[in-house]
């Protein structure tokens, strides 16, 4: 492709994405952005590939976007009138069959100095001295938090995880990276809050971590909005091209709801394939103390909702975003014409068609069907499927260790990798813009070459991402930035 026609179909592909994207579901839609702490930002499951774990699924759900590792003196504390939820169906049939619940407390220690004979309070919020342990004397704050898991509806009879070993049901939550003087090791500090846990009905005991991390999305947003200001190659990264194009997200941190879990323990019967998907809840009900503070009551009110990445971003219309995160998988046929008639591709034939931008020709779109709705036959769809939005993974295929893995996963023969769940290595940008343009259509999935003229083009955001931006081990995302540098 020449060089005008790369700068072309880049300039298409980043306008198209620049007005809804704020990463793979920051921001996504209008009511989220007003309630941050529980805006779910990625959604992970994969096979363990932490060497000798390949019979586990990690499960990641990340929270509250764009944190500054900086931003105290309250940092990121979860939610405590918030209810946090990872959903697993193993049957197909667009409903939970397996729920993880996590709810939060913070409990204030009210750290005091002696000054001028009276006992006051200190300003600073979470920290009132050095902090290297679980609960350390230092902590203003507690973070602790307790989980449920629910077999069938998520709202039926809840049945608590316990610690191994000791069989407590409350977990301390590490402080954010506030900084090197107030926690000179912060890996080692939050490596000491990662568990052993046991969940009710499983046999073998599961692992579960829950902190801060450093946000594990990388896109180019920033350029985009600067009227495409963008640097990057337009098509593939090769050997020599450059791969430090700007991500927005490389000073970001995020918090990390994770969980791994033996498949068997995720899976029903002879069914391999798991679908999964995050939630978030609000009581429906909120009264503001004049004194401070509000009064939560009522049934829970489902506000946020994550499974395939970028689906709300550039598949969802904008009248209907809050909809959708308002909805459940089993309700998905009200979207179903933003699949099979998606605008994205039609957008960007409008704004380059003549740079060899063309919209796929099928209608409907059956391979995006596939890819957001049922998953792929022959790879991760269930023997029984109602068609629905969530992420899918084939547990029977095997993980590949760090290092092998490929970074666009199932369309360059990595079948452990995304569309078939998603590891944190995967770059799902890159992978979703080619599948929009018609990318299985090469492939004869779902439809054939001749129907997506552009199905070729290896379209790119410039952002680079593959597994080296990981750990090799759970819980597999980096240690988040810390808020002042190394003294």
């Amino acid at each position: 492709m020449a060089p005008i026609k790369q700068a072309a179909v880049q300039l298409a592909l980043l306008s198209a994405l620049a007005p809804s994207a704020q990463a793979s579901s920051h921001r996504e839609a209008p009511f989220i952005t007003r309630e941050p702490k529980v805006d779910g930002t990625d959604f992970y499951m994969f096979r363990s590939y932490e060497p000798g774990r390949g019979q586990f699924v990690t499960l990641i759900a990340n929270y509250v976007p764009l944190q500054d590792a900086y931003g105290g003196p309250n940092f990121f504390t979860m939610d405590p009138d918030a209810l946090y939820e990872i959903h697993i169906d193993n049957n197909g049939d667009a409903r939970e069959d397996l729920t993880f619940q996590f709810r939060f407390t913070n409990t204030f220690k009210n750290a005091a100095f002696m000054v001028g004979g009276k006992k006051v309070p200190i300003p600073l919020v979470i920290n009132g001295g050095p902090i290297n342990d679980v609960n350390a004397a230092g902590l203003n704050v507690r973070e602790t938090y307790t989980v449920d898991v629910v077999r069938g509806e998520r709202r039926s009879t809840r049945q608590p995880v316990r610690m191994a070993g000791n069989g407590a049901t409350v977990f301390d939550k590490p402080i954010d990276n506030i900084g090197n003087k107030s926690i000179p090791d912060y890996a080692g500090y939050a490596g000491k809050h990662v568990y052993s846990v046991n969940i009710p009905g499983c046999a073998v005991p599961a692992r579960m971590f829950v902190g801060q991390r450093k946000d594990s999305f990388v896109v180019n947003l920033g350029e985009t909005f600067d009227l495409i200001n963008i640097k990057a190659p337009a098509v593939e990264f090769l050997a020599n091209a450059e791969k430090n194009a700007r991500d927005d997200l490389d000073d970001k941190n995020v918090t990390s709801i994770e969980l791994e879990v033996a498949a068997s323990c995720l899976t029903s019967g002879t069914e391999p394939v798991i679908g999964g998907w995050t939630t978030a809840s609000l009581r429906q009900g909120r009264l503001i103390n004049p004194s401070g503070g509000s009064k939560e009551g009522g049934a829970w009110t489902q506000v946020s909702r994550l499974g395939m990445p970028l689906v709300n971003e550039v598949v969802i219309g904008l009248k209907d975003k809050d909809r959708f995160n308002h909805s459940k998988p089993a309700q998905d046929g009200q979207f179903a014409d933003y699949v099979t008639n998606p605008t994205l591709p039609a957008l960007v034939e409008v704004l380059f068609g003549s740079a060899g931008a063309k919209a796929p020709t099928n209608f409907p779109r059956n391979d995006l069907v596939t890819t957001f709705l049922t998953g792929v036959p022959g790879l991760n769809q269930p023997a029984r499927v109602k068609a629905s939005e969530m992420l899918r993974l084939n547990t029977l295929i095997a993980p590949l260790a760090k290092g092998a893995q490929k970074r666009l996963g199932v369309i360059d023969g990595d079948n452990a990798g995304f569309p078939n769940g998603r590891r944190p290595g995967d770059d799902v940008v890159d992978i979703a813009l080619r599948v929009v343009m018609g990318k299985l259509c090469t492939l004869n999935i779902g439809c054939a070459p001749s129907d997506a003229p552009a199905g070729a083009i290896r379209f790119t955001d410039g952002a680079y991402l593959d597994d080296s931006y990981f750990s090799a081990g759970f819980p597999y995302l980096q240690t988040p930035i810390a808020g002042s540098p190394q003294q």
